[in-house]
């Protein structure tokens, strides 16, 4: 029986992988520049056998065919880049690269997507059609290396039924894996903002055009667009996170600069909030007196579970894993470009829980002591290759 040989072959070489997982660990690099980890991926499907080519400079697409290839395409992805964070965890496999850290939990995908195409790849004559296997550079920033794959290509020759990928989440107890249907994670914006006017001599405010008190209403303003132009119904977000301006007591800076986010989960709200935002900060800007350039960095779009496919996934996990292992995960205004690939085929995003309390692993992702409870690797690879193997989707 195909589920019970992946579960045989997931738990036989998890130690393996397990090793690799505190390679990739020890060796993090940040997006787009994942040179080390793509020649280790490029090393490892070459070990197996498994051809592949390589996009977006980093990228790696490898291609594995069963029995009847190209009767049914899967594309399974993991993404490999690492963050700007400082490590604090004292484990033997710590970050060698100082200020740089898998503090999301890309080198468990990595290690996950690794081990699911070594078990598909052993098993090749059980299961048919073909499995995409794309391990992704630069999923932390803009612009997303989803969106540079696509542009060379990555859903044609062949272009995959449906697509998959996971996240680790440090919320929920390791053994067990969540899913929802439809928008699951929000659209992420930049926002940076210049505000410009005549300085001077903090005791003569008459004088001067006051950016720090411009740069103050226009904050509070901004706000008002959540609040009374969105849909009640329709999660969004605009945070200011940061406020550069002045050096001293006593002048009165002639240029403040912002910087924030803005998050939806609603596409068309997304950009007509957009034209709000401009309208509002030239607006009341200019009418005290300043200037103002503004850039709105566009960045990844939601994340839209296919509700047919997520059904179906679903019922493939709880054959899997049992029925008590499987949740319903929640809406999150984090952002992924996973989404990019959801605007353009059928994708499932879901959740591998890898948090164990007892082992005091309960740190966030983007944090210096994020961690995981290891024994979610095995569960992670035999899931992926499950779905690789028996997801039927016709769109």
């Amino acid at each position: 029986m195909l589920q019970q040989k992946i579960k045989q072959l997931a738990k036989k070489y998890a130690p393996e992988f397990i090793s690799i997982r505190h390679h990739l660990h020890a060796h993090p690099e940040l997006s787009y520049k994942e040179f080390e980890t793509s020649v280790f991926v490029q090393k490892k499907l070459t070990e197996w056998n498994i051809p592949f080519e390589i996009k977006a400079s980093t990228g790696v697409v490898g291609l594995l065919n069963g029995r009847h290839p190209g009767k049914r395409v899967i594309a399974l992805r993991a993404d490999m880049d690492a963050l700007p964070i400082k490590e604090e965890n004292r484990v033997p496999y710590k970050s060698l690269r100082e200020g740089v850290m898998h503090a999301c939990g890309h080198d468990v995908h990595t290690t996950i997507l690794l081990g699911a195409a070594k078990i598909l790849g052993e098993l090749k004559n059980e299961w048919e059609g073909t499995v995409k296997l794309i391990f992704q550079p630069g999923e932390e920033k803009n612009p997303g290396g989803a969106s540079l794959l696509i542009k060379e290509g990555v859903l044609e020759n062949p272009r995959p039924a449906a697509i998959f990928g996971l996240h680790v989440h440090p919320g929920l107890e390791t053994g067990k894996l969540s899913f929802r249907g439809g928008r699951v994670m929000a659209s992420a914006d930049e926002l940076y903002m210049t505000i410009r006017g005549k300085g001077g001599h903090a005791a003569a405010p008459h004088t001067t055009v006051d950016t720090i008190l411009v740069a103050s209403h226009l904050i509070v303003a901004l706000q008002q667009i959540i609040s009374r132009n969105r849909n009640p119904f329709s999660p969004s977000v605009l945070s200011i996170t940061s406020v550069q301006g002045g050096h001293t007591t006593n002048v009165i800076p002639s240029e403040v600069k912002l910087m924030g986010t803005f998050r939806a989960m609603d596409e068309n709200w997304r950009f007509q909030a957009h034209e709000l935002i401009r309208k509002l900060a030239t607006e009341l800007v200019h009418s005290m007196g300043a200037e103002i350039d503004i850039n709105i960095d566009v960045g990844y779009p939601v994340v839209y579970n296919n509700e047919e496919l997520n059904t179906l996934a679903v019922r493939k996990a709880s054959e899997f894993m049992g029925e008590e292992n499987v949740l319903q995960t929640e809406v999150r205004m984090g952002s992924e470009d996973f989404g990019y690939y959801t605007q353009q085929i059928p994708g499932c995003f879901y959740r591998l829980g890898v948090m164990n309390i007892e082992q005091g692993i309960v740190s966030g992702v983007h944090t210096p002591t994020f961690n995981i409870d290891e024994a979610a690797i095995e569960t992670g690879m035999g899931m992926m290759a499950w779905l690789g193997t028996t997801i039927e989707f016709n769109t």
